[in-house]
C-alpha cells in the first residue's frame, strides 16, 4: 500500500516588488507570482526552506 504524502497549501499574500532577487525566485519556485495565488505542494524540507525565506509574503495551511 502506498503511503499518503503530506501536503501544504501556500498562498501568496504580499507583493514581490522591491524585494531582493532571491525572494522573487523563491516565489516563482513555489509556483506563485501574483497576490492571492495558491498552490498545494508536497511537504518536504526543501519546500519548507523556500517558504522560510519568504514567510512574510505567504500564508501556509496544513
Amino acid at each position: 500500500m502506498a503511503e499518503k504524502k503530506k501536503t501544504i497549501k501556500v498562498t501568496q499574500t504580499g507583493s514581490a516588488n522591491s524585494r531582493p532577487g532571491y525572494q522573487r525566485e523563491n516565489l516563482i519556485g513555489l509556483g506563485l507570482n501574483k497576490i492571492g495565488r495558491s498552490r498545494t505542494l508536497e511537504d518536504t524540507p526543501a519546500i519548507r526552506g523556500m517558504i522560510a525565506q519568504v514567510h512574510h509574503l505567504v500564508k501556509v495551511e496544513d
